[in-house]
């Protein structure tokens, strides 16, 4: 072999080995760590979901809610809107149940054309504070918020914090199989869904949080209809008690009296205790109104009027505008919120 031959060789050699190294170095890399083993994942799952949540049962807990939680400045171009975040801020946040009102859109070619192609939107469930045609800005707004992906955003929450459970409450305006069509494309949401009805909730009471967090079960949705309950999508009517929802105009109509005539704030059933969900909030919705509303009239009211007329109990649920405002006073929707998890 010549001089130049060997020179070859010995540069493809060294050539091949560099090849070699390079792909050791990117596989080891890439490949992923050892996974903990099941039993030890669900291990550390119930022990932090007991840290978190005690040995409280769901109707022993509360939570944060926003009222209209999708007319926000972030998601959509509302210009009369309930919260200043996005959903997903919300969440981020601390909110753990949403309200939100679902509709019909059929699909407008003269919306189309007159918006110059901004509002050419496929025959879906929308989240419309309204006709969902009427007035771009107030009773919806673009871009058009999907059903689908709106609940898409709170299960990818869920994904990214497993010792956390949300409720969504439904004010239902779509037939139960275009209910039922959405949450068919939200992925995950199956697996998370709680379905008090079948876990004999009305025979043996609510089960623990941290059991609902330890199985997965950590999705409870709400609606105003009763006939999607084969949806896994419960009757408020028949799970929850609720005050009336509007403080009135001035937001001096403080007294807390049933949303539903039939079925009062202290109703009591043999075995099992509704969810009480507390809604404080105006006819009309301001930064202003609610930073005076969130604060020591929030915290005056659950004490001296919604539980009294609960039978004693604190409501589970207490659902706001503009969460993150309130009055200088020190308490917050968020702190009151607190307060009603440490007492005993």
């Amino acid at each position: 072999m010549t001089g130049m031959s060997m020179m070859r060789l010995r540069g493809h050699v060294f050539v091949c080995l560099l090849l070699l190294a390079l792909l050791g170095t990117a596989t080891a890399a890439t490949a992923a760590p050892p996974s903990a083993p099941d039993s030890t994942r669900a291990s550390g799952s119930a022990s932090s979901a007991a840290a978190l949540w005690g040995d409280r049962r769901l109707d022993e807990v509360a939570f944060l809610a926003t009222h209209n939680s999708f007319t926000n400045y972030e998601d959509s171009r509302w210009s009369s809107v309930n919260q200043s975040e996005s959903v997903r801020a919300q969440l981020d946040n601390g909110v753990r149940a949403l309200s939100l009102d679902t509709h019909w859109y059929e699909r407008s070619t003269w919306l189309c054309v007159i918006s110059f192609g901004s509002d050419c939107y496929p025959s879906d469930v929308y989240l419309c504070h309204g006709e969902c045609k009427t007035f771009a800005g107030i009773t919806y707004a673009l871009p058009r918020q999907s059903f689908h992906g709106t609940m898409q955003t709170v299960v990818d929450f869920l994904a990214a914090h497993p010792e956390e459970f949300v409720t969504v409450f439904l004010e239902d305006y779509v037939s139960p199989e275009q209910l039922g069509r959405s949450l068919d494309r939200v992925a995950g949401l199956s697996e998370m869904l709680f379905r008090p009805d079948e876990w004999g909730v009305r025979q043996h009471g609510w089960p623990k949080v941290s059991e609902l967090v330890t199985t997965g079960k950590r999705l409870l949705v709400f609606s105003d209809r009763s006939d999607r309950e084969h949806l896994g999508v419960m009757h408020d009517k028949s799970w929850t008690v609720s005050n009336y929802w509007s403080l009135g105009d001035l937001g001096n109509d403080v007294a807390c009296v049933s949303r539903w005539p039939d079925i009062p704030l202290d109703r009591q059933e043999p075995g099992f205790r509704r969810l009480f969900m507390m809604s404080h909030h105006r006819n009309v919705p301001t930064a202003l109104t609610a930073a005076l509303d969130n604060g020591s009239k929030l915290r005056n009211r659950v004490a001296e009027q919604c539980r009294p007329a609960a039978g004693g109990r604190s409501p589970n649920f207490v659902s706001v505008d503009f969460h993150r405002l309130s009055d200088g006073s020190g308490h917050t929707p968020a702190s009151i919120v607190a307060e009603l998890n440490d007492r005993p």
